[in-house]
């Protein structure tokens, strides 16, 4: 009985590195139908957010049934209640990757991310691309040194952003106010994607740890 139960928390676990990797290609593909213009792509990002949504579902239906028959305690108590929330951080950063190809779908057949500013838009991706894959690998391997170097690549996702904020506010900015909205919103929603996966790292630490970290 206890081998079964700890083959369904393994489960977990592995459950929840797919739905990293469902996220990370949203992210990647989101940004791609962005930055080509390419609304097939885009729907395609759209309508498989369903896929992580039902990965949720079927990630909380088990966790919830585990906590009801099995009575976890200690380390496997945390492992539950983590997942219950890194399920809700990955659907949303799903949800954050739709708003990307969205953008990407309302500007098409024009292309919404102007030339001069597609590198910063690149650079905010692939941040957000590498956050994700280190998530995976956290918690796939339990690694907290991983989780606390993770803070420091978001510290450039937070640098990028006020770069993105400098750029729209300069007298240089030519563009006009739609594409200025854009910038702006697609900018949030990369950070918020970043933000996400510190947290997602934190709750690792802590079912690692038992201890909340406490980082500058």
């Amino acid at each position: 009985m206890r081998d079964a139960y700890s083959d369904q928390l393994d489960s977990i676990r592995d459950d929840l590195v797919d739905m990293a990797r469902l996220v990370r290609s949203a992210v990647t593909e989101g940004t791609t139908a962005l930055l080509e213009g390419d609304a097939q792509r885009a729907e395609q990002v759209i309508s498989n957010d369903a896929t992580i949504d039902a990965l949720r579902e079927k990630l909380e239906e088990r966790s919830f049934e585990l906590l009801s028959l099995q009575n976890p305690v200690a380390g496997d108590l945390r492992m539950l209640v983590a997942s219950l929330r890194m399920v809700s951080e990955f659907e949303r950063m799903g949800d954050l990757a739709v708003h990307v190809a969205k953008i990407a779908r309302l500007r098409v057949p024009e292309i919404a991310v102007p030339a001069a500013v597609v590198p910063m838009i690149e650079r905010m991706a692939a941040v957000a691309e590498v956050m994700i894959a280190k998530v995976e690998h956290i918690i796939a391997e339990s690694d907290v040194a991983a989780a606390e170097e993770l803070e420091q690549v978001d510290q450039e996702m937070d640098k990028l952003r006020r770069n993105s904020f400098r750029e729209l506010l300069g007298s240089d900015w030519t563009y006009g106010v739609e594409p200025a909205v854009d910038i702006a919103l697609l900018g949030r929603y990369y950070e918020r994607i970043a933000d996400h996966a510190v947290s997602i790292a934190r709750r690792v630490v802590f079912l690692v740890t038992g201890e909340h970290p406490q980082y500058a």
